[in-house]
């Protein structure tokens, strides 16, 4: 496996790690992981096979399956079986499908070996919610992204509205608490600091801040 550098970016919904993972990427030159995307896949796949979640071996028989492409129409864009499932997998359901199939361990290791492979030179970026705990322990640094619940709704109220999917602010907020409880509190890889992270808190925070202070804390590492 390659020993290519990595900053791993770590924190719950909202707390704006997939933007600042993206742009500290495209100032290195690194590549980007986004891990979450992975999941949200691998959930939307699952919702739209109607597989019983409890069902653990055809949700990890599907995850090792799963034809993904990043890219293809542009920045950010996912495809799924060779069909573009971008706003699909940034949906309310989404979101709550990938923290349900996030907590199944079956899954997680049919994903592990994909999110190995993006470790490549000059460096990668991988944002997620256990980059630094699990899948990249050994990273050169490790970021992890917080901010309070409300600020990451009212963030996730306007991405949504953005991209024109109908949101209702206090729906939002009570399904985010809902997630980060499921996500804390699971038995495998649950949500938290790596024990070497540094915590940054966005709430009152511009994107360029904290850009510029993850490039920082990267160059004195």
């Amino acid at each position: 496996m390659s020993k290519a550098p990595v900053i791993a970016i770590d924190g719950p919904s909202g707390s704006g790690k997939g933007t600042i993972a993206s742009r500290v990427a495209k100032t290195l030159g690194y590549s980007l992981l986004d891990s979450g995307a992975l999941y949200r896949v691998l959930g939307v796949a699952c919702n739209r096979k109607k597989l019983d979640l409890t069902d653990h071996q055809a949700v990890a028989s599907l995850a090792k399956d799963l034809d993904i492409e990043f890219g293809r129409s542009g920045e950010g864009s996912v495809c799924l079986d060779s069909i573009e499932v971008s706003l699909d997998i940034r949906s309310d359901l989404g979101s709550d499908m990938a923290s349900r199939v996030g907590a199944i361990g079956a899954a997680r290791e049919a994903l592990f070996e994909r999110q190995l492979a993006f470790r490549q030179p000059p460096g990668l970026v991988a944002d997620g919610r256990d980059m630094g705990t699990v899948v990249f322990p050994d990273a050169e640094l490790k970021i992890f992204l917080t901010a309070s619940p409300e600020e990451r709704a009212k963030r996730r109220y306007k991405q949504l509205i953005g991209k024109g999917i109908d949101a209702i602010l206090p729906d939002l907020l009570r399904d985010l608490k809902e997630r980060d409880k499921r996500d804390t509190e699971r038995v495998i890889s649950p949500l938290k600091p790596a024990e070497d992270a540094i915590v940054i808190d966005t709430t009152d925070l511009s994107i360029d801040q904290v850009v510029n202070q993850v490039l920082e804390l990267y160059r004195c590492a």
